[in-house]
């Protein structure tokens, strides 16, 4: 039948009916797309590669990818491509670190061999060197501590509590009083559990094996000691990481056991803050039970300056009127959503084209980083390369929202990256900045890696203390100092500590282990 023929209000109603079952049609083709992105993003999330950089694979896909999925755009007008030097790594095994003592053993041949055919004695004409590595299991031993008593045996004293009849040296200051724990065996317990993440019950196991007899519950209970002892030194960090000019960000789950009006299997947070002087920086982990906007409020305290974190609302909440705090976005967060529309799309044309774009960004930050610089030619000369580039993305993602379904995994990518761009391009105001909150990132990884070990927290006195132990150890580590030989100076030095400069001089920067 010729839908021409029929009368006009007839043909409208044809023609909306067919409208809707397009509209209705491709609603279906997007939601079975957008599920099928999901399963697949799933199954790569499970079984894949976490890594982020590009394989193989996924760049020769383009070669057979149509339409949405194009090649990304080259860059006609400059050919140019900068590659960085290169040394080639030398093969074989790396030499033994010359710290290490050497016991030189010589293996000789017989005297009797030593004589020519000839009649005449071989000279010795050079040597073969070969080192090889020994190992002993950790070494242990007890310090006896001997305080001989005095007294008068012509009297029973004069009754002046200064000149006692009865004299004993004093004790000397320590960590835990009345314990077999010195600082240097509470350093290794200590650096096992947060650096090595051994638990405390592997640790017991191990001690066994050596003949030594220390239960998790003292190793436990040493920790929160020495928290309490040392909780001065952490308001210290924390006042350091205020002073600075920017503090990163984050937080990640972790379970507490014994938490007031909360199930065990419930989620509590371990924040992270890093920040102060750029020269100094310093780690602050907290621990909170939730994941509410306040706990950044009181982290943040009478902070001034530039806040870099992810896109999570708590953060654009707790800054919500404050003057005082400029609040910069992630790119890396942004990137990880193309990355992730391109592994799980079979289209992924688009979302590499993004990733490139933003690969840009960072080559530029390299290029400059490379150079030497004041921080005022930093700023003006990023701003001059990186601005073009940020607009022409900009655009393209605009152009780009108009095209891709919001429901689809590109579709979300493209809307995050829009809505997070005025905090996404802040980074440019400042030297101090980079393009992600990587820092933050790779400060709180080692917490998510012991967490795997220990599983949990066994209450919130102990969370505390744990996120006591790991600043001081990361914040050690992110200023070059050994932390097993900081501890030990830490908790030597702790017990004589009273005034706030005595604590301020057990900061890593001012102690030399």
């Amino acid at each position: 039948m010729d839908v021409a023929t029929l009368p006009p209000e007839v043909q409208e109603y044809i023609y909306s009916i067919e409208e809707k079952a397009d509209k209705a049609v491709r609603a279906w083709e997007n939601r079975y797309a957008s599920l099928e992105e999901q399963y697949k993003l799933l199954l790569l999330q499970k079984f894949g590669r976490k890594s982020e950089k590009e394989l193989l694979e996924e760049r020769q896909q383009f070669l057979f990818d149509s339409e949405e999925s194009t090649p990304p755009e080259q860059d006609t007008k400059d050919s140019t491509t900068v590659i960085k030097a290169y040394q080639r790594k030398k093969p074989g095994r790396k030499p033994i670190d010359e710290s290490i003592p050497r016991e030189e053993v010589i293996i000789d041949i017989p005297e009797e061999e030593k004589q020519c055919a000839c009649g005449h004695t071989l000279t010795r004409i050079g040597e073969e060197t070969s080192e090889k590595l020994h190992v002993i299991p950790p070494k242990m031993w007890v310090e006896r501590i001997v305080r001989p008593k005095y007294g008068c045996k012509a009297c029973e004293g004069s009754g002046d509590e200064e000149n006692p009849a009865v004299r004993i040296a004093d004790v000397r200051p320590a960590i835990i009083p009345k314990s077999i724990a010195t600082p240097s065996l509470l350093s290794f317990i200590i650096v096992n559990k947060f650096i090595d993440h051994l638990p405390y019950y592997r640790q017991e196991k191990r001690f066994e094996r050596i003949g030594i007899h220390i239960s998790r519950q003292n190793m436990s209970n040493w920790q929160q000691a020495a928290f309490e002892k040392i909780e001065p030194l952490i308001e210290r960090l924390k006042e350091h990481i205020h002073s600075g000019p920017v503090i990163n960000m984050g937080e990640t789950p972790v379970q507490v056991m014994g938490e007031s009006e909360k199930k065990n299997t419930s989620k509590s947070y371990m924040w992270l803050a890093r920040g102060g002087p750029p020269k100094k920086p310093a780690v602050l982990y907290s621990y909170r039970e939730t994941r509410g906007s306040r706990h950044i409020t009181d982290i943040l305290n009478r902070f001034s300056g530039y806040l870099q974190t992810d896109g999570y609302e708590a953060y654009k909440t707790a800054l919500a009127g404050n003057a005082d705090i400029i609040h910069v976005g992630c790119m890396a967060h942004a990137r990880r959503k193309f990355h992730e529309a391109a592994k799980a799309s079979k289209k992924a044309g688009s979302a590499q084209e993004a990733i490139n774009k933003i690969k840009k960004l960072y080559a530029i930050e390299g290029t400059l980083h490379g150079k030497e610089l004041s921080p005022e030619q930093f700023v003006a000369e990023r701003k001059a390369l990186v601005e073009p580039v940020l607009e022409q993305f900009k655009e393209w993602l605009e152009k780009r929202s108009l095209q891709v379904p919001p429901s689809l995994l590109l579709g979300k990518a493209i809307r995050y990256t829009l809505n997070e761009w005025p905090k996404l391009v802040r980074y440019l105001d400042s030297p101090y900045l980079t393009p992600d909150n990587n820092v933050a990132e790779r400060a709180i990884r080692p917490f998510v890696v012991g967490r795997k070990n220990w599983l949990f927290a066994g209450s919130p006195k102990g969370a505390e203390s744990s996120c006591a132990m790991y600043s001081l150890i990361e914040t050690a580590k992110q200023n070059s100092v050994n932390p097993n030989d900081y501890l030990i100076k830490v908790f030597e030095l702790a017990p004589s500590a009273r005034t706030t400069e005595d604590w301020k001089a057990l900061l890593p920067w001012n102690i030399d282990p």
